[in-house]
């Protein structure tokens, strides 16, 4: 059977795709993970049948310091054009929300990290990654936050402060600052480079990655759903997508 190929983006070891790579697995997709910072090559974008962006330590203006962000932001804005199926998650989030022409900032009220509320909005029902959503919290563990959207993109989830959790950017373009693909593993890896700065602030680490690994039952039941929508238009677009003679490619990569 063909499977829709997902090119994944990994910024750092230490952000995996986690638990959404799982998921889009089972849905039936088959994915593929960049690491630029190891070195890999630029992927072509028409090889893929969707884009996910991970998260990172770095900020989606950091362009300087890591060669890969501006290509990325072009392959974004790319996507867009021509109906790629795209995710981004939180540094990914953000990345999209700059590609498209929206601003980014470091959060006023500081670093956000636990389970907190997700504030789905009335435009996330009838969305087709979103639609109906069936978790009302999620991981947070971000210290920017995107504070404009670029034109056209729909709010569909944001905290009680306004700030911006999940949005529609384009048709076929959404973002997530919060981290589904995570897990008390993977934010136990993030929480050692926060250590000094939640000591500070009071924060008790070993509860709070306690109290993420309680959860997981009920996150899974809530971000699943995402994983297996995406994978349904990354093979809607697989199926449309026709190579130069008019065959279909195999899952593979091959024309069949």
């Amino acid at each position: 059977m063909t499977q829709p190929l997902v090119l994944v983006v990994e910024h750092e070891a230490k952000c995996p795709p986690g638990h959404l790579g799982d998921w889009l697995e089972e849905a039936g997709a088959r994915v593929e993970v960049w690491r630029p910072y190891v070195g890999d090559a630029l992927p072509d974008l028409a090889a893929y049948d969707a884009l996910v962006v991970l998260g990172g330590t770095m900020g989606a203006d950091d362009d300087a310091a890591y060669w890969w962000l501006p290509p990325l932001k072009h392959l974004v804005r790319d996507a867009a054009d021509t109906g790629v199926p795209t995710l981004g998650i939180c540094l990914g989030h953000q990345l999209v929300a700059v590609a498209l022409g929206g601003g980014v900032e470091v959060n006023p009220r500081g670093q956000q990290v636990g389970v907190l509320p997700v504030g789905w909005l009335p435009a996330a029902a009838q969305d087709r990654v979103f639609g109906r959503p069936h978790g009302l919290r999620g991981i947070q563990w971000n210290n920017d936050i995107v504070s404009e959207l670029p034109d056209g993109a729909v709010l569909l989830a944001a905290t009680p402060d306004d700030e911006v959790q999940v949005v529609r950017f384009a048709d076929s373009v959404w973002g997530v600052q919060l981290h589904p693909e995570a897990d008390e593993q993977i934010v136990a890896a993030w929480a050692d480079g926060d250590r000094e700065a939640h000591l500070a602030r009071g924060l008790d680490q070993t509860a709070l990655i306690g109290s993420i690994a309680d959860a997981r039952a009920e996150l899974d039941a809530a971000w699943r759903p995402m994983a297996e929508h995406f994978t349904q238009l990354a093979r809607e677009r697989m199926d449309r997508r026709q190579t130069g003679d008019g065959s279909a490619r195999t899952g593979d990569g091959s024309a069949g």
